[in-house]
């Protein structure tokens, strides 16, 4: 048994009170006392749910500032895709742990990921106790025997990653311009006999639009649609050069999208996501943060910020995306699309829980403790973290984090050298 006492619970209404954790779920909130086994005084921070980071790659922190101020296609050309071309086992791994004490650190408590060794990506999250959605990556190229080849890994892959703990398992068929429509088709396939998550890129840019529509003379979400690759299903990363009509499908077909405001700001997409198109169409909306390398950060706060900002400044309208509805889009909103019990407290959820050091100066005064964490928090205010019961960071710190931090940097620049 674990109890919280004296906390800042936000909840539908913020209270000030006692939670109480049996093995992995609450089990009661308020006025509860307990002799349990471990007891963490709140007193001072404030209890929210963990974050959720909806898409990233994030071994690729290993880039971290290895290639900035590029255009887009010079910066894949030259600097990206070259050195992914070294990647191993053990970079991914190690890059991987990185990722996931910086996102443990800042109050993210799930990730989506898509990248290549996908069983080095699951042990590296489950050895740090973070839940994750990790993705057997593909591209087929428009060859149906290399697609052959790799739907074949997909299928060992993805059983592998179901052996670990509190991770889910999915296929990641990259993007349009790199897998045909027939390895698409076949993705669906596959996440229904695993019954796994699809994850992939979806209209991140006006060139992939604009030359699908050349090639095939269909809008991508259609030729989507009459495949049956939109689904609930399916996690869709970035969403941002869709028309009206394209939402409208997404919503009827239950689909998620997870949004990148940072990564898609920084490489200049050209656009900002139609955030209230699809809150009229029911779009399930998510965030994330995108790989490290573009972002160049996996902190989920500044994700929430950087979203409400730019709907605000795009539109030339303060009133877009509020700080509830972003709050909601990295947490309830995420664990929906990933069918986790978790995203908000309440008796009966997953004991995924974050305490937020309210004495930081940029969280008072305390007038709206949502405005706060939106617009004033930052990884920083992160106290401790609690993930499936375990407590995983307290006092900002994560046990063997010397470790991770030096053998990452070993493995990031060994790639980039040889």
């Amino acid at each position: 048994m674990l109890l919280i006492k004296n906390a800042k619970i936000l909840t539908e209404k913020i209270v000030t009170g006692n939670i109480l954790i049996e093995e992995n779920k609450i089990i009661a909130l308020g006025e509860v006392s307990d002799k349990s086994d471990i007891v963490i005084d709140a007193k001072g921070l404030a209890a929210i749910p963990g974050l959720f980071n909806a898409h990233t790659h994030a071994a690729m922190c290993l880039l971290r500032g290895y290639a900035e101020d590029m255009k887009l296609q010079d910066w894949l050309e030259k600097k990206i895709w070259p050195i992914e071309a070294k990647l191993d086992s053990e970079a991914v791994y190690w890059g991987t742990k990185l990722a996931c004490i910086e996102m443990l650190k800042g109050g993210t408590t799930f990730f989506n990921d898509m990248y290549f060794f996908s069983p080095a990506v699951a042990k590296a999250a489950s050895e740090c106790g973070i839940r994750a959605c990790i993705s057997s990556a593909f591209f087929d190229f428009f060859n149906m025997d290399l697609l052959e080849e790799n739907l074949k890994k997909v299928e060992r892959e993805i059983k592998e990653i179901k052996s670990f703990k509190n991770i889910i398992p999915a296929i990641g068929p990259h993007a349009v311009y790199t897998v045909s429509l027939e390895g698409l088709r076949r993705s669906v396939e596959i996440a229904e006999k695993y019954n796994a998550i699809i994850h992939f890129h979806l209209a991140e840019t006006e060139k992939e639009v604009v030359d699908f529509r050349k090639k095939t003379g269909k809008s991508i979400v259609k030729a989507l649609d009459q495949i049956g690759f939109l689904n609930k299903r399916l996690i869709a990363a970035h969403s941002v050069w869709l028309e009206k009509e394209e939402i409208e499908i997404l919503g009827k077909r239950n689909v998620s999208v997870a949004h990148c405001p940072a990564s898609n700001m920084k490489l200049c997409v050209g656009k900002a996501i139609d955030f209230a198109t699809m809150k009229n169409f029911g779009v399930n909306f998510c965030l994330g943060t995108d790989g490290a390398a573009s972002n160049n950060s996996l902190d989920m706060f500044e994700e929430m910020k950087f979203a409400a900002l730019l709907q605000k400044f795009y539109y030339n309208d303060p009133t877009r995306l509020k700080a509830e509805e972003v709050f909601k889009a990295a947490t309830i909103n995420a664990a929906k699309a990933f069918g986790v019990n978790a995203g908000e407290i309440a008796s009966g959820k997953l004991a995924d829980i974050v305490l937020i050091d309210l004495k930081k100066a940029q969280l008072n005064p305390d007038h709206s403790l949502i405005a706060n964490l939106v617009y004033s928090a930052n990884s920083g205010c992160v106290d401790t973290v609690i993930v499936d019961g375990k407590i995983l960071v307290e006092n900002g710190y994560f046990e063997g984090e010397e470790e991770i931090i030096e053998r990452a940097n070993e493995v990031a620049f060994r790639i980039v050298r040889d």
